[in-house]
């Protein structure tokens, strides 16, 4: 046993009662510490959640052939992406509306991503500003998601230029929201953040949608983000605005088809995010995991691919890296995180996948990320 391996191993065996270990045990941490109404939220797929469930099935059906006799007695996660190095290939994905897990919500997320060295990426609909989330981890990597405004382009170029003030490393133009997905649960519990205030840091610090409403109320700001948030005339004419309109890289999250893919090359993007929104938006298609082979193979390392949905556990992040992903996003884990211990669990669940993904890949003979294509990954 190396003595890198033998560190993790005692410390995983000695005082860690204070923090759950399994995605399980955080998501029961956060039932107790959330509202039911918010919890439901957050753990719930779209009509009967087979998508949901297919993104975590998935990823069992995958199976890695480890080689043997390699030299792992150190292992190499990091990676580099539009010019900058990363420590692992772990980012947090743009989880809106935080504060419905913790009063520190977004701000506790930042501070906890900064001190892992992980990239956040941060929602349009975050409970506190882009600028506050900045503010509180002036030093960590982060990225900003939009959604993209039909009604008002205006505004999405607002913040897009805001993001880029405030420090911001890319864009991250989700695609698969150009209306909210079927979802019972929050029906069932008559609930909806959005109107009840979670989502409005962004916009009500945003000088354009503010100048956009006959006033400034709280019901009449609702009223205004409700009908921003969603963009059905969404096109790839838009994602080109955005390109022009900012010297950040920009991606779009939500490609599944591989011909997608191909346009977003065609349209000059810079990375792709394969999600299906974790399962929230269209129920009955098709895993992200399941998908990512093809889209790999269209992408041709020409752009990094990170892949999104279902992430649970560090070996879901090693098959990840196997079938072509540069890097991997972890969401509910954090927000279960969160929810049960806010900063300090945030921080402890990117420590576990770290670790687990370290031990991981030592043992399936791999001793630095440039070494994934010899993985061989086979579906069983």
């Amino acid at each position: 046993m190396t003595v890198a391996n033998r560190d993790i191993l005692l410390k995983n065996i000695s005082k860690e009662t204070d923090f759950p270990l399994s995605f399980e045990e955080w998501e029961q941490k956060a039932v107790e510490n959330m509202l039911p109404g918010g919890y439901g939220y957050a753990s719930s797929g779209a009509g009967n959640e087979e998508t949901a469930k297919r993104n975590v099935e998935a990823f069992s059906k995958w199976a890695i052939v480890p080689r043997m006799l390699n030299d792992v007695s150190s292992v190499d996660m990091s990676i580099s992406i539009f010019g900058r190095r990363y420590r692992s290939p772990f980012f947090l994905a743009p989880v809106g509306m935080q504060g419905l897990a913790h009063e520190d919500g977004e701000k506790a997320t930042a501070k906890a991503a900064q001190s892992m060295e992980v990239p956040l990426i941060v929602s349009t609909v975050s409970t506190y500003s882009l600028e506050e989330i900045a503010a509180a981890a002036p030093g960590g990597p982060k990225w900003f998601q939009l959604y993209f405004s039909g009604c008002n382009p205006a505004l999405s170029y607002s913040m897009v230029e805001r993001a880029e003030k405030a420090g911001y490393e890319a864009i991250v133009i989700t695609v698969d929201t150009v209306m909210v997905g079927w979802r019972e649960t929050d029906m069932r519990n008559q609930f909806s953040p959005l109107s009840q205030g979670y989502g409005t840091g962004n916009y009500i610090h945003d000088p354009v949608f503010m100048d956009s409403l006959p006033n400034h109320d709280q019901d009449t700001i609702i009223a205004g983000i409700l009908e921003n948030v969603q963009h059905p005339t969404l096109t790839w004419k838009e994602v080109a605005e955005v390109k022009k309109r900012t010297r950040l890289p920009v991606l779009l999250k939500g490609i599944l088809h591989p011909e997608d893919a191909e346009m977003a090359l065609e349209c000059g993007v810079d990375g792709i995010i394969v999600s299906n929104h974790g399962g929230r938006q269209l129920d009955g298609v098709i895993a992200s995991i399941d998908t990512l082979p093809a889209i790999a193979e269209k992408v041709k390392g020409n752009i990094p691919i990170l892949l999104d949905s279902g992430v649970r556990r560090g070996i879901d992040a090693v098959k990840a890296l196997g079938l072509g992903a540069t890097g991997v996003l972890i969401g509910r884990p954090f927000l279960y995180g969160l929810a049960a211990a806010g900063q300090p669990g945030v921080e402890k669940v990117i420590e576990r996948f770290i670790q687990e993904t370290e031990v991981s890949l030592a043992l399936s003979g791999i001793a630095d990320l440039t070494q994934m294509s010899k993985l061989k990954m086979v579906r069983e």
